[in-house]
């Protein structure tokens, strides 16, 4: 420790280089910028945040600066741990879509299709699924794709101060909330893909009411262009900022938006396709920059390569009526789905009969629901395109009810590595920029 005498008690000595270093906790600037000043010295450490919505105590910024200069800048995670992946090896493999929906909880839909879609590559029912259940899937993900990216660009206008940007950006995504109220019930954590299918059909007025909101979204869209695209402070906050090229996204994994921003056009629903996507019409956007402004870019762009997917869909929907689960009943849960005077439940003709005609079919549901089916010993590897890159599932099934291990690559993890490289050089108010264009989701990145 310094022996030279201070005030604040935040001085540190570099033992290696003996060069005084200041940490701040927040609340004694003043003392620290005087203590600097008087030892000559601009190099501080601090805690920077929260800035973002998602980094709301739960991501630790620690920026090393140099006046306004970043000099080095490190990410602490591991302020949110759920344990979602060991809690689903204590529940059945239906329950753990209730599980893994919550841990990107800006995007649910997608960590349950690439869960559920692992879970039937085991069972081996992937060529069962309804041709009906795989066009709502991918209904629900480019929807929740659009809602997704609309949160990145809102609030990362917010952070720059520009307020409009995140009122028109969170009222076209409620428009959408609007949807997957009307089709799954809720909001958000949905747990609406399940293994086998999905758990109910598209409600009545449903196609109609997503062609309106799929039409209010593009007027607010453009809106958002209008306010952004021409806007000469955005574009000098956002353009060559949180630079990332090809090479450096290559070696560190990033997926992604991210990615496609510094020109590889990779995107799994391409060069993997699942859930029928081969057989939509729709493009990969990619810009050139490397930058924040080119992620910006490819964002917008996606949302309109989104709302072009989900409309094929919804005609898809409108012409192929059908079954929306497996027909083996060992393994499709929930059955007989309706809305009731008491909320969601099975329909009252499916109580009826299994409670007063059929013995058999009330011990089947009972074990099912408490039970849950048995999956073959293995384990498989599943990746789905989600917002923020490639989203990944490796599940080992020992033959039981539960699975014996679940790990998800969540693309926010391994994207978060580049904090280091995009903001060390630039200035303290480019780190916001350079943090909000990666659009990390810590209930991803620490599950």
């Amino acid at each position: 420790m310094s022996t030279t005498p201070h005030a604040t008690g935040h001085i540190v000595d570099d033992e290696t280089t003996g060069i005084p270093s200041f940490e701040a906790s927040g609340g004694d600037w003043s003392e620290i910028a005087e203590e600097a000043a008087r030892l000559g010295e601009e190099r501080i450490v601090v805690n920077m945040g929260p800035q973002h919505p998602s980094t709301h105590g739960v991501l630790r910024l620690m920026l090393e600066i140099d006046g306004e200069t970043v000099t080095e800048a490190r990410a602490g995670i591991g302020y949110l741990h759920t344990g979602i992946e060991k809690n689903m090896e204590f529940r059945t493999w239906t329950q753990g879509v209730t599980f893994c929906t919550r841990m990107d909880y800006v995007a649910p839909l997608f960590q349950e299709a690439a869960y559920c879609l692992a879970v039937e590559k085991l069972l081996g029912i992937t060529d069962d699924v309804p041709e009906r259940a795989n066009v709502i899937r991918v209904l629900m993900m480019e929807l929740n794709r659009i809602t997704s990216h609309l949160v990145c660009i809102a609030t990362g206008g917010n952070e720059l101060g520009a307020t409009t940007i995140m009122t028109v950006g969170f009222t076209a995504r409620e428009e959408l909330l609007k949807i997957f109220e009307l089709i799954s019930g809720l909001r958000m954590n949905h747990a609406f893909i399940r293994p086998g299918g999905v758990a109910q059909d598209i409600p009545a007025g449903g196609i109609e009411a997503t062609r309106e909101a799929l039409t209010s979204v593009e007027h607010y869209l453009r809106q958002l262009e209008d306010l952004m695209l021409a806007n000469p402070i955005l574009q000098l906050r956002l353009k060559g900022v949180g630079y990332l090229g090809l090479a450096g996204s290559m070696a560190l994994g990033i997926t992604g938006p991210m990615l496609r921003s510094a020109g590889l056009p990779y995107d799994v629903r391409k060069t993997a396709p699942y859930c029928g996507y081969e057989t939509y019409d729709f493009d990969v956007p990619t810009a050139e920059t490397a930058d924040s402004w080119g992620r910006l870019e490819v964002r917008l762009e996606e949302i309109y390569q989104s709302i072009k997917i989900a409309r094929q869909a919804l005609d898809r929907l409108e012409k192929n009526p059908g079954p929306v689960m497996v027909e083996d009943k060992k393994i499709a849960w929930p059955a007989q789905l309706a809305i009731g005077s008491d909320g969601m439940g099975n329909s009252l003709a499916h109580i009826k009969e299994i409670m007063g005609t059929s013995m058999e079919a009330l011990i089947h549901h009972f074990k099912l629901v408490t039970e849950g089916f048995r999956v073959p010993a293995g384990q498989v590897w599943q990746t789905v395109e989600h917002p923020r890159g490639e989203l990944g599932v490796h599940l080992v099934s020992d033959g039981g009810t539960r699975p014996y291990r679940a790990h998800f690559r969540d693309p926010s993890f391994n994207n978060l590595q580049a904090t280091s490289i995009m903001c060390e050089g630039g200035q303290v108010a480019d780190v916001v920029v350079a943090v909000a264009s990666i659009d990390p989701v810590l209930g991803g990145v620490d599950r």
